[in-house]
């Protein structure tokens, strides 16, 4: 009697020659079933993993994050110098400040992008901060202090802000 070698279930995956196997057909036959299934459960692992990555990716793929602009830079800042502070009473009500007027250097002319606020200290409360405008050369500036109103019993101090 010869060997004979018969192929069952032959595809391109996987095929068994139950003459090599040593077990009987019905065990080789189980035996090829489970290697074939234990392919296709793999094969459905990674098409299901790639499935989450594709949809994970598809999510963060979607955000948009304007343009914007982003620095540091470095100048010589110089101070100004703030003269001939005067108060300006109501003449009704002289407890009542009804503005500041000072002379600033350098100047700051109207014209220009320069700005100046004052913050007035006071006793009680505060502080208050009142814009002020200068004039056409830019040397005098007066600051109205009326909203709120500013009274001569609670300024403790002013502070003088300028920028150009």
């Amino acid at each position: 009697m010869g060997l004979h070698r018969v192929h069952i279930f032959e595809d391109r995956y996987a095929s068994i020659d139950i003459a090599s196997t040593g077990l009987d057909p019905e065990e080789r036959i189980e035996a090829f079933v489970m290697k074939r299934s234990r392919r296709i459960s793999a094969l459905v692992a990674v098409v299901v993993a790639l499935g989450i990555g594709g949809a994970a990716y598809a999510f963060t793929a979607s955000n948009t994050v304007p343009s914007s602009t982003a620095g540091a830079g470095a100048a010589a800042v110089s101070g100004f110098t703030v003269t001939n502070l005067h108060y300006v009473l109501d003449v009704t009500t002289p407890v009542n400040i009804d503005s500041l007027t000072f002379t600033i250097s350098p100047v700051l002319p109207s014209t220009g992008s320069g700005k100046v606020v004052i913050a007035a200290a006071l006793s009680t409360g505060g502080p208050t901060n009142y814009t002020c405008t200068t004039d056409v050369t830019g040397a005098l500036v007066t600051c109205p202090a009326t909203s709120p109103q500013l009274t001569a019993s609670l300024i403790t101090g002013v502070t003088v802000v300028a920028a150009q």
